[in-house]
């Protein structure tokens, strides 16, 4: 006697066994959205270091280089401006992982509203944005980007003479 599996049943069962694998990948791209965040956060780091550095390092040494004033001061300009673009790229970054993170944990909330129950998991509010590490990430970047112009602006430029 042949055995006949219920189709309904086995239709049941692959499709829970896909939420399933959808959801540990969903798991897996919130965590590397989380990952991203501190890596940006660090490049911006490396980065502005290394740019502030050669701005300092041209202004201290625009003299003994021979290098003309006006010409110095265009240097800091334009390593402030990259310090500018890098901070503008870093915050586009984390805004977007974000974004995504937010999507993937609704996608969470979906999967596990349909398999676990409704409310088994609660959707992220945007009104938690305080609580959110890459709020107070990007008011860094933010801060920082405005600290460095001002510092650059009121007194590394008129001292370049």
């Amino acid at each position: 006697m042949a055995t006949s599996e219920d189709p309904a049943a086995s239709a049941s069962e692959a499709k829970k066994d896909f939420a399933l694998e959808r959801y540990r990948y969903i798991l897996q791209q919130i965590n590397a959205v989380n990952e991203n965040a501190h890596r940006f956060l660090a490049i911006y780091q490396t980065l502005v270091t290394t740019l502030m550095g050669a701005a300092l390092a041209l202004f201290v040494g625009y003299h003994k280089w021979q290098i003309q004033p006006a010409t110095a001061r265009g240097g800091v300009i334009g390593l402030m401006a990259l310090v500018t673009v890098v901070a503008a790229f870093t915050a586009t970054l984390i805004v977007v992982g974000a974004l995504a993170w937010l999507d993937y944990r609704n996608e969470e909330c979906d999967i596990t509203d349909e398999l676990v129950g409704t409310g088994f998991r609660e959707r992220p509010r945007p009104s938690n944005l305080f609580r959110w590490y890459e709020t107070y990430v990007l008011l860094f970047i933010l801060v920082s980007v405005v600290t460095m112009w001002c510092l650059a602006g009121f007194f590394l430029l008129p001292a370049m003479r």
